[in-house]
């Protein structure tokens, strides 16, 4: 996916009352757009991310960096 294209983030972060207590999470998992800030905050890579969590791609980091700014 080159940079100028737009993400919908809407079909990669979902947010559900009755998961992590509604904040914002990655879709069909418990794994917060604030986890995933955070460990790259901490200077994990994206690549460790997916092999740590198993469920993220790398697009779907782009899309909470995005979102977050």
């Amino acid at each position: 996916m080159s940079q100028n294209e737009m993400i919908d983030y809407k079909e990669i972060i979902k947010r559900n009352p009755n998961k992590r207590f509604g904040k914002p999470c990655i879709r069909d998992t418990r794994i917060t757009v604030f986890d995933v800030l955070g460990w790259l905050a901490a200077g994990m890579t994206q690549d460790e991310i997916e092999h740590d969590v198993h469920v993220t791609r790398l697009d779907d980091n782009y899309c909470e960096i995005q979102c977050a700014h």
